[in-house]
Parts: C-alpha cells; structure tokens; sequence
C-alpha cells in the first residue's frame, strides 16, 4: 500500500503541480482508498516515485525543463553572487515538474540589504517570511520571490552563521550548489 500511495502521489506531484509532499501523500491515499493514513510512504520513498515517473513519462520534457530552470537560476544566481547564493530543491536534485519554483539561499546578516539590492536593480519580487525551526527555536526567515522570469525564484534569506545549520525537518531540502557547481551540472547536460 505505500508504495502505491507513493507512486500516487508522485504522479500529483508531478502531472497536478502540489509540491508539497505531506499534502500528496495524503491526496494519494483518499484517491485510492487507503483507509490507514498512519503507515504513509516518506519523503525519500516520493522522490524514488517522482524519479521513476518523470523517467517512464516525462523523460525528454524532464531534461529541457531542468536545462531552463538551472539556467535561469545560474542567472539569478550570478546576480545575487554578492550574497552567497545556493541553489536547494527540486531543480538541484532533478525532479524538478512544470510547476516547480526555483529556490535559493542567501546568506548575508541584513535581508535589508537585499531588497535594496533588488530596488536598486529594478527586479520585481514579492517578500514574506517563512517560520523555521532551528533545533528548539523557532525564526522568522525573510523571503523574497522574483518575478522576472518564466519561473518564480524563491530566496530565502538566512543569517550569515546559518550557513552551517539546517532547520529541522528540511533534512531532505540540505544539499545546496554554489555557481559553480550548477555551471558543471548545465555543461554535463
């Protein structure tokens, strides 16, 4: 049962644009039936899923849209080079749909500083805040999302001393790549 449940939701996530992943697996197990919603699949078991779907049915679309979305965020990327940016998510680790925002994360002690940046350069965004637990503490974490391209960037922008935590429950959202690293993905196509 879980892995249908899994392959359920990885085809919700995939074809219908959820992205969160506890809402997929729960969509999954009432559209099949599952009456036992305590023994859902985790994340990691959803990747594997998403990966084998996106290989089965979406696999040339797949690879032009993860080529477009690392190029767009290597762009923004270079733009915000003066705050240290790290591209995480779905664009990073491959599954990436056509509904996936690009993220990321900045490091710099003033999100201030940041929006000036972006004022002074023009680029449209939208800023909220996201609540992130840090061991027991819980923080507000400035958030700005860009809006000049075909798909939103989402920045996070974190302390300068946070470069070395994770928030707690984002185990699966801790690999990050500097510039360089998404120039080398785009060259090995």
């Amino acid at each position: 049962m879980r892995e249908r449940i899994a392959h359920q939701a990885a085809r919700i996530i995939a074809e219908d644009g959820l992205q969160d992943y506890a809402s997929a697996k729960h969509k999954a197990a009432r559209q099949i039936g599952a009456p036992d919603t305590h023994s859902l699949p985790d994340n990691d078991e959803v990747e594997r899923a998403l990966r084998d779907y996106q290989a089965i049915y979406q696999r040339d679309e797949q690879s032009v849209r993860l080529r477009q979305l690392r190029q767009q965020a290597l762009e923004a990327m270079r733009l915000l080079e003066p705050f240290n940016p790290y591209l995480t998510g779905s664009v990073l680790n491959g599954t990436a749909t056509r509904h996936s925002d690009i993220d990321l994360q900045l490091f710099t002690d003033s999100a201030k500083v940041v929006e000036l940046f972006l004022l002074a350069r023009r680029v449209s965004y939208k800023s909220g805040e996201k609540h992130l637990h840090f061991g027991s503490e819980e923080r507000s974490i400035p958030v700005f999302t860009l809006l000049d391209g075909p798909a939103e960037i989402n920045v996070t922008v974190f302390a300068t001393e946070d470069i070395r935590q994770i928030p707690c429950g984002h185990a699966e959202k801790n690999a990050r790549a500097p510039a360089r690293q998404v120039e080398t993905l785009l060259e090995e196509g």
